[in-house]
């Protein structure tokens, strides 16, 4: 091979390298937790241990609910009077009313299930990618 071949190769090498590092590091930025991250302001004091991440609204919590579930359409809503409990695919974002505007909690469904379980019961598809498979012999199995 040239040495004209080797330049052109390597070229060709390194565009494919940028092109999937841009859409690696797109794909982390197009998620509810990354829009909440960059829409609202940050709360440390209102986190929940190493598990919730607080974020603050000046908006109630119908108006943050909403907006954030026409940017990222949520896997399933839950709504309990002026609670808003949104489930992605790993995340769940949990709005809350506050004194003034709205308390928003991110948190990954892992440690998400057991805390709001018991609020949102069975209305949260809690098996992530599950399947429903048909009775019979040797079915699940």
């Amino acid at each position: 091979m040239t040495s004209g071949k080797w330049i052109i190769g390597g070229v060709v090498l390194a565009l494919v390298g940028v092109i999937v590092s841009c859409c690696g590091l797109a794909a982390g930025t197009f998620s509810a937790r990354s829009y909440v991250e960059r829409s609202y302001a940050r709360s440390a004091v209102d986190d929940i241990g190493s598990d919730a991440k607080g974020f603050r609204s000046d908006r109630p919590p119908a108006a943050v609910a909403d907006e954030l579930s026409r940017e990222f359409q949520p896997a399933d809503r839950f709504t309990d009077g002026d609670r808003h409990y949104l489930r992605y695919g790993d995340d769940s974002v949990v709005i809350l009313p506050a004194a003034l505007g709205s308390l928003i909690l991110v948190e990954r469904m892992a440690t998400a299930h057991a805390r709001y379980q018991p609020i949102v019961g069975n209305s949260w598809n809690w098996q992530r990618g599950s399947t429903t498979r048909g009775g019979g012999p040797g079915t699940g199995k």
